[in-house]
């Protein structure tokens, strides 16, 4: 996957594009590959990085929803069963069985929670990732060293998926260019070309590394930029209504000795009624979510102090070892391109996390919503809508059965490059061939240089935060360790792409202000 590759092709050929999406998160890159598959040429560009906004930020669940469940959304439910399973099947060497614990302080409460979540299994079927039981206390604790055993009556063991979510961008991209799409990071869609009937026929973009214009033609173009939805729609129709409202979740990460286990631990009710999830994530605890309303998008969402506190004091309440900010590693957040609710004062835990399509007068096609396990199925969705409205010959959806880039049943956990796949080999030669290569970017964690070559050279990252943020996941784990990376990754990088030494500097200034945002003062 080469970004000067691409660049090349739009400057060499004026063709016309079956298809052009706007948009590098979970669903323009499932709908960019699915689009490929079926023959369609196909071009997506992102304004920043692939799955900078949302789709790095997300709780790693690959899962029906237990929550949805309770809500009575049972479609919802029994298609994201059905898409975890698929993906389980398509991507294994990026997925993982996670075994949850729901404790419980009331006699009742591991029943219940076992009732509903042995329904979830048979929802599931032969997709099914492993079977719901009742605990006792006893186990509980067992499983979960460190809970608060006081009042603590019994438990439910259950299933769902994990998986790291920017690594499966970058690899949807791969695949997608392995198979004939063009991919683009770093290039701006800045306005869209109509015909004398007012179809869209064009769309004007900028390279933001170049600052080139491009006018591309195309027969259909489509909107899956999240939360920034809005902003195509009224480049299409100025007059629009708002059809996104962006709810922030925000998680915090902390070492593993709060939670010295393999199993998580999911809280089934807060304060405000949502679920809070405690996961093992590449040596760490994940914790998370919220869900707060936020009036404006953007890139690089900030975590409220309230938001921490909820978080904080939920997780206290079931934690032996006190957990305060000093011990926080890094906080995230995310926006979710909720549907605007029909309803007023509807809250947005209460809000379908189900995907909407919509069409305008001038065919741009725009889907909002959803979530990252059914990126497959919005994608299928998208472009069965699309062949509907006759912009395109009817071909089918292939992606069902599609093996994903770096594809491996072999997976070994404790390998500190098991995420890569069947690209890890390919780092291990890298390594080999220059032996500097092979040493770590800081000692306490495993990652080494050659990673950052492979960044570079395979899957398109174009600065330091791409491959510590993006394809390293430093960022998220440990974001002043990351900060201290960040000079080293810069020479790497440098000497990749042949930057100057104020390339360099600049990078570091740039990523120092970034993530001091991870942290909390």
């Amino acid at each position: 996957m080469n970004r000067d590759t691409s660049i090349d092709f739009l400057n060499q050929n004026n063709i016309t594009w079956d298809i052009i999406i706007i948009g590098g998160g979970a669903t323009g890159l499932g709908i960019a590959l699915d689009a490929v598959l079926r023959g369609y040429k196909t071009l997506l560009m992102e304004q920043s990085d692939f799955t900078k906004g949302t789709s790095s930020r997300s709780t790693k669940l690959v899962h029906g929803g237990v929550r949805y469940l309770a809500q009575g959304n049972i479609r919802l439910v029994l298609e994201a069963l059905h898409e975890r399973g698929l993906l389980f099947k398509n991507a294994p060497h990026l997925t993982q069985n996670q075994s949850f614990i729901i404790p419980s302080f009331s006699i009742f409460g591991g029943y219940f929670f076992t009732l509903g979540l042995k329904i979830y299994d048979l929802m599931a079927g032969r997709l099914s990732l492993g079977n719901s039981a009742f605990i006792n206390a006893q186990q509980v604790q067992e499983y979960l060293p460190g809970i608060k055993s006081k009042h603590l009556k019994n438990g439910t063991l259950y299933h769902d998926g994990q998986f790291d979510d920017a690594r499966l961008g970058i690899n949807l991209a791969q695949t997608s260019v392995e198979n004939g799409a063009h991919l683009l990071n770093y290039m701006q869609v800045t306005g869209l070309g109509k015909d004398e009937n007012g179809k869209i026929n064009q769309v004007q973009a900028i390279d933001l590394e170049t600052g080139k214009l491009y006018s591309l033609k195309t027969k259909t173009v489509i909107n899956a930029t999240g939360v920034f939805a809005d902003a195509i729609l009224r480049m299409d129709d100025v007059e629009k209504k708002t059809m996104i409202l962006a709810s922030q979740g925000t998680h915090l990460v902390l070492d593993q000795s709060f939670l010295p286990t393999d199993y998580a631990l999911m809280i089934p009710k807060t304060s405000d009624g949502r679920v809070l999830f405690a996961i093992p994530w590449y040596n760490k605890v994940v914790v998370g979510t919220t869900d707060t309303v936020v009036d404006l998008e953007s890139l690089e969402p900030r975590a409220l102090k309230k938001e921490v506190d909820f978080i904080l004091s939920t997780l206290n309440q079931y934690l032996v070892k006190t957990v305060t900010r000093a011990d926080v590693l890094s906080v995230f957040s995310g926006l979710r391109p909720l549907a605007r609710p029909q309803k007023k004062h509807q809250k947005t835990k209460e809000i379908s996390r189900g995907h909407k399509i919509i069409v305008s007068k001038s065919g741009l096609i725009s889907i909002i919503g959803g979530k990252w396990t059914t990126y497959r199925r919005m994608a299928e969705d998208t472009l069965d809508r699309v062949i509907k409205k006759g912009n395109l010959r009817p071909s089918k959806c292939i992606t069902k059965e599609f093996k994903i880039h770096g594809y491996t049943q072999n997976q070994d956990l404790k390998d500190p490059l098991h995420q890569y796949g069947s690209d890890a080999e390919g780092i291990r030669e890298l390594a080999l061939e220059n032996p500097k290569w092979a040493e770590k970017l800081h000692p306490a964690y495993p990652f080494i240089k050659a990673e950052v070559i492979w960044a570079v050279r395979h899957e398109m990252a174009r600065n330091v935060e791409d491959v510590l943020a993006r394809r390293l996941r430093i960022l998220f784990l440990d974001a002043r360790t990351a900060l201290l990376m960040a000079p080293e990754t810069a020479q790497l990088i440098a000497t990749e792409r042949e930057k100057p030494d104020s390339w360099i500097q600049e990078q570091i200034k740039d990523f120092e202000v970034l993530a001091k945002g991870y942290w909390l003062e």
